[in-house]
């Protein structure tokens, strides 16, 4: 099978399973959200995040390198194997994390409080946490994933399935790309890092003050501009800074 489009299917599965994992995480164990409601993770509009499918783009290519492991230990050899995993995952996150952090100025996630921390964008929590993945890849998916793969060879129609999700997904990663830009523009203004998630959590919060309707899969949607957002969410975060400093 052309390799491209095996990697299209991982990236196409990774990307809608990824987004379902970090949508239960969310919303039953992130620190990050303390009122347990249901958030839609990530930059993009749809039910879908980048990171994990080129994450199991990753995971599956290391997995296929194993046969050429210079270690005789079956054990060690799965070791190193999931530590390597842990150790591109983790690079992965770093990269995607720096770029809209430095490039951009908005910051996608927060492991400030997280022991260890480099910049509050990767910490050995979630490295543990992406060796964990690694392995349930390994044992529970990969053996899979050739018989999908065949699957996939006989049925090639499911690859319109695959280039309709990458139609919408260019058009969605364009809108969030333009949203991302509006929000360095005021991030620059109002000379800010700009926090990502918890913009999302005080839009819903305002939805929920005016008793108006929230949109899962259109956060940013308020009947507020997001300059005038942005400026009350800094002036409370400010406030709130000023009477931690007090005490």
């Amino acid at each position: 099978m052309n390799l491209f489009l095996i990697f299209a299917f991982l990236f196409f599965i990774g990307s809608t399973v990824g987004w379902v994992l970090e949508l239960f995480f969310r919303r039953f164990f992130s620190d990050a959200n303390p009122d347990r409601k249901w958030i839609n993770p990530g930059i993009c509009t749809g039910p879908y995040l980048p990171l994990y499918g080129l994450g199991l783009c990753v995971l599956y290519a290391i997995a296929a390198m194993e046969k050429f492991s210079m270690i005789k230990n079956p054990v060690g050899n799965k070791l190193l194997l999931f530590l390597f995993m842990a150790l591109c995952m983790t690079g992965i996150e770093y990269l995607a994390g720096l770029i809209s952090l430095k490039i951009c100025k908005v910051r996608l996630w927060d492991y400030t409080n997280e022991w260890a921390n480099v910049q509050g964008i990767i910490c050995p929590k979630f490295s543990f946490y992406w060796a964990v993945l690694g392995a349930l890849y390994y044992f529970l998916v990969h053996p899979h994933i050739l018989e999908a793969l065949v699957w996939l060879s006989d049925n090639l129609a499911f690859s319109f399935v695959i280039g309709l999700f990458f139609g919408v997904f260019i058009v969605d990663i364009s809108h969030s790309a333009h949203l991302v830009l509006k929000l360095k523009t005021l991030a620059n203004e109002y000379e800010i890092i700009m926090q990502y998630e918890m913009l999302k959590a005080r839009i819903r919060q305002t939805h929920e003050t005016a008793r108006t309707k929230y949109h899962f899969f259109s956060p940013f949607s308020s009947s507020k501009s997001l300059s005038d957002l942005i400026k009350e969410w800094k002036e409370t975060f400010e406030k709130q800074k000023s009477q931690k400093h007090k005490k």
